[in-house]
């Protein structure tokens, strides 16, 4: 028995064990390391009389006929019979010189022969393993052993022992295996240095983890109460958590101290607010945050407020290379709307004529006024006056296409390509996103390549994405912004449309005419009136386009179903409708919804493939959501496609599961393990419908929402509906928020940081 062990049971720990050999794996996941193994029991505490037995958890690096103590609990499994559920695991290492001295100097570590064992051995000792794990440098003291060796013997060892290490450290604070694996292969080799020296960096870097797990780590090794390490980490975390949450730039110093008081503190151990503000101003000095006034900034924030202002500033001080005389605009603005059968209104010529016109516009307007006609024209109008051709085949990669238009969502992007006829990208794809910390292609150093950028759902954009995208425009090439501002600002930080237009800066055409009332478009005029906070009395009233269903919220599943289940009968598809709502839990949430639908739309059949993960069962058919960007198979957050295929791990030569889905022709394979980048599509978000339209729209509001209802929100979900909105639910609920629910105002300075920088130009 270890000396673990023996500690273990002198503690009185009875825990439940299996000590066994691994006979074989029947199958491992080399990326999450789910094991499925057999074992001969050589000592239990269990009540089992199994000589061989199926272990099945998260094991890291397991061999045929190594000894492993299994921590866990017998399962009596209904078609694989008895097994044990392995919660914790621990190589049963040598506990002799000479069993270590077999172990360093088997096959499992090449170039360390039996006598650079004896030697380790001899100057370590018997515990030599771990002294090494722990600290590579003690490999240096041994006489012999080169530098290219031991590297090799401590990336091996580390490779099999570390990261047992790191679980054992981590399950101790409270760590469950799949969280501690996630430590282990964000850090590898470094995981046990950061744990010890830094805990609180695992915030930044490993998903899951906040400040209360970190801080846990941080007491083991006495960062407790005021010490400063902490307060950093505590405030460090606060202000990039507050931001994200609330798509805050910046946050107000006494908010915060507040805040960091209320995190920090603990039962006989208060922190001072002055402690607080005496670390903000010391994390300001070093770098750390950027303290403005009385606004708190993290870095990144701060660097992309100010690079949004002074690229804009740079793109407006640009002359533009061309100008044109007024009746040569007029003239072939003329011979377009002949060719087409249109006559522009006065605000949608203006908007074109700007847009040639001046280095930077901005172009906004609701539905149906209209903007997409404009940025035809203002293409078609760009070409003629500048003799370009709109055939994108006359161009090479010596001699680009001159045009760029991009929007934040690949269905916005296809969207303008329809309604142009032009080729058109994500932001992501045309900037070349590399993904993770890799940042941009394009930048500064490394500019786009063009005449005229179109850049559309503005309104999407968040400041990050927007100091990226500015920084690449290179002087001369001239920039419509295109957006919806009553629309929801961005996921992430910013209301950077908003700000823009607030600044008085840049030359702005707002259509405000509805151009789509003609085609009998009530929808239109409800999404007009919301937007102006009005509650229109005809709301409960059936009209060509829409309806509303009253009802309370424990109906709301069943009125969802009957609506979906007759559009079904009148010859849609699930691709036709988009349920949404505005949260994910409870029972007209989008998960519970989620599972409702799939059963109408794709229900369970004998001859349809399908695919368990976690609580979900994805099938052939499924319409389905991408949730992370993933510039390698150019799929982006929000784009949304159809499971076509799903091949079991037996039927393919990587032995994986796989699961084939199709964006608008776009096809990508997806393992297991990746299916959590995917979620099913049936009811989603508002947020992740924006840039999108969908012929029909099934919206249920209900006083359970209520937390996350604004005005904006509920103005985006109506702007999704091209043909159809059916809503649902109370209609005290929608008028309250259409009346009463302000939208939140998010804190940035770059109206200001605008204003101060052209104001500064236009000084004699």
């Amino acid at each position: 028995m270890s000396q673990e062990e023996t500690e273990e049971r002198k503690q009185g720990v009875q825990r439940g064990y299996i000590k066994g050999e691994i006979l074989h794996v029947v199958f491992r996941n080399e990326e999450n390391y789910y094991t499925v193994a057999v074992v001969r029991v050589r000592e239990t505490n269990e009540e089992i009389d199994e000589k061989k037995l199926t272990i099945v958890g998260v094991l890291p690096h397991v061999e045929p006929d190594e000894t492993f103590l299994f921590f866990g609990s017998v399962a009596d499994h209904p078609k694989f019979g008895i097994q044990y559920k392995v919660e914790q695991s621990r190589r049963d290492l040598p506990q002799s010189k000479q069993g270590v001295i077999r172990y360093l100097a088997s096959d499992r570590f090449p170039g360390i022969g039996t006598k650079t064992a004896e030697t380790i051995v001899e100057k370590l000792g018997e515990t030599a393993i771990s002294r090494i794990v722990e600290n590579r440098d003690v490999l240096n003291d041994i006489p012999g052993l080169k530098e290219e060796k031991a590297a090799v013997l401590y990336e091996n060892l580390y490779e099999q022992q570390g990261v047992e290490q790191v679980l054992i450290v981590l399950s101790e604070h409270g760590f469950g295996v799949e969280l501690a694996l996630k430590v282990y292969q964000v850090y590898k080799t470094t995981a046990l240095e950061i744990i010890k020296s830094n805990p609180y960096q695992l915030i930044h870097d490993v998903d899951g983890i906040g400040f209360r797990r970190a801080d846990q780590l941080g007491a083991s090794i006495g960062l407790t109460g005021n010490h400063p390490d902490r307060l950093r980490a505590g405030c460090l975390y606060l202000v990039h958590e507050l931001c994200i949450q609330e798509g805050h730039m910046y946050i107000e110093t006494d908010p915060l101290t507040n805040q960091a008081v209320s995190l920090l503190s603990s039962p006989g151990q208060p922190i001072q607010h002055e402690e607080i503000k005496q670390q903000l101003v010391r994390m300001h000095e070093e770098g750390m945050l950027v303290v403005e006034d009385t606004r708190v900034y993290t870095k990144s924030l701060f660097g992309a407020e100010k690079g949004i202002a002074s690229n804009i500033r740079r793109l407006l001080s640009t002359e533009v290379k061309d100008e044109f005389p007024e009746a040569e605009f007029l003239k072939s603005l003329g011979e377009l709307e002949e060719e087409w059968g249109i006559e522009y209104a006065p605000s949608q010529k203006q908007g074109i004529q700007e847009a040639i016109a001046k280095p930077v516009m901005l172009l906004t307007g609701g539905p149906g006024t209209g903007k997409t006609t404009v940025i035809r024209g203002i293409v078609e109008v760009y070409a003629r006056l500048h003799g370009l051709s709109l055939d994108p085949r006359a161009y090479t990669s010596s001699n680009p296409f001159p045009i760029l238009l991009t929007a934040p969502t690949g269905r916005a992007a296809k969207r303008m390509s329809e309604a142009t006829g032009l080729p058109s990208s994500t932001i992501h794809s045309m900037l070349g996103w590399k993904g993770g910390a890799g940042g941009f292609d394009k930048g500064e150093h490394e500019p786009l390549n063009g005449e005229l950028l179109i850049i559309d759902e503005m309104s999407m954009v968040d400041s990050w994405v927007a100091n990226s995208l500015f920084k690449a425009i290179p002087k001369g090439m001239q920039v419509v912004i295109v957006g919806d501002e009553n629309q929801l600002p961005s996921v992430g930080p910013g209301q950077v449309l908003r700000d823009l237009i607030n600044s008085g800066t840049i030359p702005l055409v707002a259509l405000t005419d509805i151009y789509r009332q003609a085609e009998g478009s009530s929808i239109i005029e409800l999404a007009h009136a919301m937007k102006d906070g009005q509650m229109p009395p005809d709301l409960s009233q059936a009209q060509s386009d829409r309806r509303f269903f009253p009802c309370k919220i424990d109906q709301v599943k069943e009125v969802v179903w009957q609506i979906c289940e007759n559009a079904i009968k009148k010859g849609y598809e699930a691709r036709d409708i988009q349920v949404l709502a505005p949260m994910y839990k409870g029972s007209a949430g989008i998960t519970e919804l989620n599972v409702m639908l799939q059963n109408l739309f794709n229900p369970k059949k004998e001859k349809v493939r399908e695919l368990a993960f976690g609580d979900l069962v994805y099938r052939t058919g499924d319409v389905v959501l991408q949730l992370v960007n993933n510039p390698e198979e150019r799929v982006y957050n929000g784009d949304r496609g159809e499971i076509v295929a799903i091949f079991y791990a037996k039927e393919n030569t990587e032995r994986k599961d796989q699961l084939v889905v199709s964006f608008d022709g776009t096809e990508v394979t997806y393992s297991k393990t990746e299916l959590n980048q995917l979620t099913h599509a049936y009811c989603c978000s508002i947020h992740k419908a924006q840039g999108s339209e969908f012929p029909i729209v099934v919206l249920p509001v209900v006083r359970s929402y209520s937390r996350m209802l604004r005005r904006n929100l509920l103005y985006t979900a109506v702007t999704r509906a091209k043909q159809f909105l059916l809503m649902c639910g109370e209609l005290r609920t929608i008028e309250y928020t259409i009346t009463s629910g302000e939208d939140l105002e998010r804190q940035s300075q770059l109206v200001t940081r605008l204003q101060l920088l052209i104001n500064e130009d236009a000084k004699p």
